[in-house]
């Protein structure tokens, strides 16, 4: 990313130089550049070039003042009026102008966007022409930077969620052979090391699955999903985790609903959210999973009545291994991928997956996928299939 930007940015400095350099030579009768560049005129086809440009791109003269800014500049709140307002900014373009050697540059401002703190950009500054003119581009990297700490931290927990069950597995076994003449220590290990390979069996098969759908590839067999069948199926799965809590799992809503897509996946990804559900959710409560039409989409709701999330995590909820929780997490069972699953598994069929939380009251996640044929119709089951 960092390459095509500067790229860009050279494609795109040389460009506009070209365009200062034809015009000073090349318009019959053109003797005054300097009045022009003093009254704030650009050459012909610079602002052209400037309003395609996907970065911020900004134009000073001789004194700092604003000819041209890119919408993106504006938005970003780089320019105001006709003044730059990155003070970084305008020390570069100052020292372009004095030395005229293009600079690059990363800096941070303030961020533009609802809990951003601070924006990223890849700064490119070059001179224009030869009366102070000063071309500034900006690509804002903030999202790239975001990504790629993602990929450290993925990882760096891999690394650590692997070791630590192989190594409980390495230490069980050492401690299984010293006790080989105690049967009931050798009983006891031995269920830890099931324990702990089951563990690791959870986390290979989460990261498979995962690694399978994250790509953003089409689901390669799509067909007509029933959202009954699929509810039903995930529940049956987690049945058992269910009733060692005394929990009550129920399914309603409308009934007959279809999108379109792959039944394994939505029956993974509705499993993940029971799972879940159930491991945050104190004994003798219930978790409801539902449906109901919703335009040309299909919503599929779980709720539960949990310990809920703090508001704080609701924006990270989704991310791999990002737990609330960490201790909690480990004691249940959970890889930490879960989540991170459902979302992938509602981007490979063109949806979305939100979740509403309150500490103390429980959460209710929700999938919104597109409907079978473009609109959520039940399908009325047969007469005879009906009365059983």
């Amino acid at each position: 990313m960092a390459m095509s930007f500067a790229a860009l940015a050279g494609f795109v400095v040389g460009a506009v130089a070209v365009l200062f350099y034809r015009n000073q030579i090349e318009i019959p009768g053109r003797t005054d550049t300097a009045e022009d560049a003093e009254t704030g005129a650009l050459p012909q086809g610079v602002a052209s070039v400037l309003a395609v440009l996907p970065s911020s791109a900004v134009v000073l003269d001789a004194h700092d003042r604003v000819l041209r800014a890119s919408s993106a500049a504006r938005a970003f709140g780089l320019v105001k009026g006709d003044r730059m307002m990155a003070a970084e900014l305008l020390a570069l373009a100052r020292q372009v102008r004095r030395d005229g050697e293009i600079r690059e540059s990363e800096i941070d401002v303030a961020g533009h966007k609802f809990g951003q703190e601070v924006t990223n950009f890849a700064v490119r500054v070059a001179p224009l022409g030869s009366h102070g003119q000063v071309l500034v581009l900006a690509e804002d990297q903030t999202e790239r930077r975001r990504v790629e700490a993602v990929r450290r931290d993925f990882v760096a927990n891999v690394s650590h969620e692997l070791k630590t069950p192989v190594g409980a597995l390495s230490l069980l076994a050492e401690t299984i052979q010293d006790a080989a003449d105690d049967p009931e220590a050798v009983t006891r290990f031995a269920g830890r090391m099931q324990h702990e390979a089951a563990r690791l069996t959870y986390l290979v098969q989460d990261l498979i699955t995962l690694s399978r759908i994250q790509g953003a590839e089409p689901i390669p067999t799509p067909g007509q999903v029933a959202i009954d069948e699929a509810v039903h199926d995930a529940i049956d799965h987690c049945n058992t985790k269910a009733l060692a809590k005394d929990i009550t799992l129920v399914a309603g809503g409308t009934e007959g609903l279809r999108i379109w897509g792959d039944d394994e996946l939505l029956v993974t990804a509705l499993r993940n959210l029971i799972d879940n559900a159930i491991a945050y959710s104190p004994e003798h409560t219930r978790v409801v999973v539902s449906a109901r039409p919703a335009g040309d989409s299909v919503e599929i709701s779980v709720s539960d009545q949990g310990i809920g999330i703090p508001e704080e995590s609701l924006e990270r909820i989704f991310e791999r291994f990002f737990r609330v929780d960490a201790a909690r997490s480990r004691a249940t069972g959970g890889t930490g991928l879960g989540l991170a699953i459902v979302k992938h598994v509602a981007v490979a069929h063109a949806g979305e997956v939100s979740v509403w939380s309150k500490e103390g009251s429980g959460s209710t996640f929700t999938l919104r996928l597109p409907a079978f044929g473009g609109s959520a119709v039940p399908v009325q089951r047969p007469l005879e299939a009906a009365n059983g």
